[in-house]
């Protein structure tokens, strides 16, 4: 097993970073949230999960240990695989799915892309007793580093990256423009859940 990658980030798209470990790329697909604290050419260390199949192996990197173990699990119920168990990921940190969890909120479940009401009933009942507690409280969004792309882009880039239509993704940067235009720093994290609330009401 791959426990982690560490290196220089040798390259970005939106839903995968390469670092380079001995001189060799490692492709690791990644949520929006970890790719964006991410930048070109600075070191990285993430932790890993390798999903193996017949046809193909995938590395799937994390922020740290506690995000690669809740990935773990949430494999474990039937029809989680590892781009739903991203997705939650890439809405939702560990300690927020574990406090979903523990109060049976099915809205919580329902903002990740590909999980419906009834989907959502089951996987709390899935992940009752295997997520286990929140470690603490659940704190607010960090605003993610700026980077050279303004925030419409980043946005734009995590919603495709969760699979949404890039006409999706364009109409849910235009309705979060406000609040992002009222904020004093903007945190790409917190318009990413706005837009996703837009974007499931629509639906």
């Amino acid at each position: 097993m791959i426990a982690f990658v560490q290196g220089p980030v040798a390259a970005l798209t939106p839903g995968c970073a390469v670092v380079e470990v001995g001189g060799v790329g490692m492709a690791v697909q990644c949520t929006p949230n970890t790719l964006a604290a991410l930048r070109l050419g600075e070191p990285a260390r993430l932790a890993t999960s390798l999903v193996v199949r017949e046809d193909s192996l995938t590395l799937y990197g994390f922020a740290d240990d506690d995000e690669r173990a809740t990935f773990e699990i949430l494999q474990a119920a039937p029809g989680v695989g590892p781009r739903v168990a991203q997705a939650m990921l890439g809405v939702h940190s560990p300690d927020a799915l574990r406090l979903a969890v523990a109060n049976g909120d099915e809205r919580a479940l329902i903002q990740v892309p590909g999980i419906g009401k009834a989907k959502a009933a089951k996987l709390l009942l899935e992940y009752k007793n295997k997520l286990g507690a929140p470690i603490g409280a659940v704190p607010a969004q960090k605003p993610v580093a700026t980077g050279p792309a303004p925030w419409s882009e980043q946005l734009h880039a995590a919603l495709v990256g969760l699979g949404y239509a890039p006409r999706e993704a364009e109409e849910a940067v235009v309705a979060v423009t406000p609040e992002a235009e009222a904020q004093r720093t903007t945190d790409v994290g917190a318009l990413l859940k706005a837009a996703l609330r837009t974007l499931n009401r629509t639906r």
